[in-house]
């Protein structure tokens, strides 16, 4: 069985080109500053992930703020396939398995955020790195969506190809036991 048969939807059609799955989850930890505070976060997110996260910059500077453009401000990890629905599933146990309505966009993608990573189902608290809250982006798809960014010859993707907000929130109630407040 292909893995990928385990994150797609078994909509109302057998058509295999109208199943959705998950074709990303990005986490991001944003912690303002270079320095001992952003490493601590990096070890968080790849203690959570498995997966060593990639430095984020600054795009400008902010007086205010204290932030230099070009200075690493943050830290994210993008998970594809088998990994994303397994940290999706606990990561989702850490909100009690509500999503707001207003967290889902009209083009087949899911962002909410997570105060603690502590709230996380089997994550434990280590006092020298502290606690950290986080951002999840989910991007879902159906097959077919690669013409738009392969690079000989890209296309454009029809409307009945990209998913849309009621065909998102179905596919995660549906595969993820999710509530939709």
């Amino acid at each position: 069985m292909p893995e990928d048969e385990t994150i797609a939807a078994t909509g109302p059609t057998s058509d295999p080109m109208s199943r959705i799955r998950i074709r990303k989850v990005t986490v991001n930890i944003s912690v303002g500053r270079s320095g001992e505070e952003l490493e601590k976060a990096v070890q968080v997110l790849e203690n959570l992930t498995g997966q060593r996260p990639q430095r984020r910059a600054a795009k400008k500077s902010i007086r205010d703020f204290g932030i230099r453009a070009g200075e690493p401000i943050a830290c994210m990890v993008t998970l594809r396939k088998e990994q994303a629905v397994i940290f999706l599933k606990r990561v989702l146990d850490a909100v009690g398995n509500r999503i707001p309505d207003s967290h889902f966009d009209n083009y087949g993608n899911l962002s909410f955020g997570i105060r603690e990573h502590i709230e996380i189902p089997g994550t434990r608290y280590v006092p020298e790195l502290g606690i950290h809250g986080m951002d999840v982006n989910v991007v879902l798809e159906k097959p077919g969506e690669r013409v738009r960014h392969r690079s000989r010859r890209p296309s454009s993707v029809g409307y009945h190809q990209k998913v849309n907000k009621d065909e998102a929130q179905s596919f995660m109630t549906e595969n993820f036991g999710i509530t939709i407040t």
